[in-house]
């Protein structure tokens, strides 16, 4: 091992590599995370501290008077001890682990990733993205295919950070914008925006906001002031899939 190889392998070149293999990429929040974690050593032997995995995603965020991205760690997950990987050496490291219910969904600008890491002392930290392709949940689904169904179209799905007040786990919100194009809602509602806060599979927390469209000076005036938006919680259970189209009707023309 010369004096070169260390000092190469410090900065990255010839240093040990990582590569993840997920046995499925497509999921819905709650399924299970598998594969493996392929580690080839470089020229030398290094000591790794650990190799984590972690599930982000980003989102938008204003700071002073613009909109920047940052990222938010969903979940982190460390998968060995301290171990050492010789020169041309290949380990591969299994996994499984639950994408956390409160992950995003792939939709509009919202991309979600496990990031895995090893953690090498003296050296630059080797690490590998895979994006995962995250669907709905049989309940946000049929909620969503609810607002479809009652003349809505989607516009817009992007994380953005959470006010105080809606503050969980994590740092942002996943917010799901549409606008009425057909049925009775045309005309009379400007947007509607919608929130999942997903506690489990079969029971979900939903906010909505209802924008009204002006139809005169007064309204005009109360739009100036957002008087006209109405925020609502409601609640949806498995049980209540066949309801929740005219459960969500009757939301809509009591607000609108």
């Amino acid at each position: 091992m010369s004096f070169f190889d260390k000092m190469f392998a410090s900065v990255g070149i010839g240093a040990a590599k990582v590569d993840t293999i997920l046995t499925n990429d497509r999921l819905i929040a709650g399924d299970d995370v598998s594969g493996k974690v392929v580690i080839l050593g470089g020229k030398i032997e290094q000591e790794i501290d650990e190799i984590y995995l972690k599930v982000i995603t980003s989102y938008e965020r204003e700071r002073d008077d613009k909109k920047i991205r940052e990222e938010c760690v969903i979940g982190k997950y460390r998968l060995t001890d301290r171990f050492t990987i010789r020169a041309n050496e290949k380990r591969e490291v299994p996994f499984s682990f639950e994408l956390p219910i409160d992950t995003p969904v792939s939709y509009g600008k919202t991309r979600v990733w496990v990031e895995t890491g090893l953690d090498i002392k003296n050296a630059i930290d080797p690490s590998d993205r895979d994006y995962i392709d995250v669907h709905p949940s049989t309940l946000m689904s049929q909620f969503l295919n609810a607002v479809t169904d009652l003349g809505f179209r989607l516009r817009e799905v992007d994380c953005e950070a959470a006010p105080h007040r809606l503050r969980r786990r994590l740092s942002f919100v996943q917010e799901f914008e549409f606008i009425a194009t057909k049925g009775e809602f045309r005309g009379r509602l400007d947007e509607l925006e919608v929130v999942f806060l997903e506690t489990s599979h079969d029971r979900m927390d939903i906010l909505l906001q209802v924008d009204r469209r002006p139809t005169g000076l007064g309204s005009l005036f109360s739009e100036m002031l957002n008087l006209d938006e109405t925020n609502l919680r409601l609640t949806v259970t498995s049980a209540e899939i066949p309801l929740i189209k005219e459960k969500l009707l009757q939301i809509l023309r009591k607000h609108s």
